[in-house]
């Protein structure tokens, strides 16, 4: 028997922004550069976002923005890599922003944070939260604005060991995080038959596969998407599940709770 408490479907639309400029010309990718730490998407697990690159940019920075459903202002920055985090403050240009350290001449920029959320000079773990995404600086939308850097000079951003593309507008590519998922998820079981896992949180995304009958899965993340009805009730809280590699709504995980007790938001 299922008890879900029904949960109103809320909904977000994501802004977008434009990136401050900085000082220094752009660079292609340094030759001869050390290989770097596997930098992972800066914001949290399981979250869609989409990016774009400004020719008037200084280093090679990408711009995300969320393309999942969720507001972008006001979601957790996560560091890349671990290293070391220090704060700085540019009102004209890059806002509040955090600088991380990975050792070996590699860094990483965060951009236009509405808060910090860690002190500097801090060591933090990647996947760690390091503040807030905003508009802070020379920005007119929220959303982070990223560099990898090697000795100062601008890289070409590669996330888990691939370059990415390096689009003129937002909407034409499209990243999801690992970022922060941890290596285990939290066991649960589905109930049903044919339940379908898909690549993200909407009814209309892809399926990735589907689950004949009630199977024992491990949840990584819960996050909110498109509202599913089953028997009577509602819910429109997602799980990602870390074997299927894909998001399973709430409604068929075995448990009475509509959003998952002690589940990370993704």
């Amino acid at each position: 028997m299922r008890f879900l408490r029904r949960l109103p479907l809320l909904a977000a639309a994501a802004l977008l922004g434009l990136a401050g400029l900085t000082a220094s010309p752009a660079h292609a990718a340094e030759a001869g550069a050390t290989a770097g730490p596997v930098f992972k998407a800066p914001y949290p697990c399981g979250q869609r976002w989409t990016y774009s690159h400004h020719s008037a940019e200084v280093r090679r920075a990408l711009d995300f923005v969320r393309s999942d459903g969720g507001a972008t202002a006001g979601t957790p920055v996560l560091a890349s890599a671990a290293g070391r985090a220090t704060r700085y403050s540019q009102p004209s240009g890059a806002g509040n922003y955090i600088a991380i350290d990975h050792g070996g001449g590699w860094t990483t920029y965060y951009f236009h944070l509405s808060a910090y959320s860690v002190a500097s000079g801090a060591s933090v773990a990647q996947g760690q939260q390091i503040g807030v995404t905003g508009s802070t600086g020379n920005s007119s939308g929220a959303h982070i604005h990223y560099e990898q850097l090697y000795n100062g000079v601008g890289q070409n951003i590669v996330i888990n060991g691939a370059g990415l593309s390096y689009p003129g507008s937002y909407n034409q590519a499209y990243l999801t995080s690992d970022n922060g998922c941890g290596g285990s998820g939290y066991p649960f079981s589905t109930w049903g038959s044919g339940v379908n896992v898909r690549a993200d949180a909407r009814a209309a995304a892809p399926v990735v596969t589907t689950l004949a009958g009630p199977t024992a899965v491990r949840v990584l993340c819960q996050k909110q998407g498109d509202t599913v009805n089953a028997e009577g009730y509602s819910n429109n809280w997602w799980s990602k599940l870390r074997d299927q590699n894909g998001f399973v709504s709430n409604i068929y995980i075995d448990h009475p709770d509509a959003v998952l007790p002690g589940v990370p938001l993704c």
